[in-house]
């Protein structure tokens, strides 16, 4: 989820996988995976994409989130009602 969205910000900017990746300090070959959802992208990195990549950090934190939640629930046969009722507790909550 967020990978993608990082590759898309990052070809909007017309930028390499390599140079977002000497941006971010970390090697091209684990941007990719971390933009082809194989590895996650770190907490810590969202403010500097949003930076280099002129997305909002809202928007990128709630991609962020959004992929963690997923990958938590992943393989689970009740990932959409678990989902589901954790969304009716967030709305209940706000």
């Amino acid at each position: 989820m967020i990978g993608t969205y990082i590759r898309n910000a990052r070809e909007r900017q017309g930028m390499l996988l390599r140079e977002l990746a000497a941006e971010l300090n970390i090697d091209t070959a684990m941007l990719s995976k971390m933009e082809r959802g194989v590895r996650p992208f770190r907490k810590e990195d969202l403010k500097k994409l949003s930076s280099v990549l002129n997305e909002e950090i809202e928007t990128l934190r709630t991609q962020w989130l959004a992929d963690k939640v997923l990958r938590a629930t992943e393989n689970e046969k009740l990932q959409s009602k678990a989902l589901e009722l954790a969304l009716s507790k967030c709305k209940n909550r706000n």
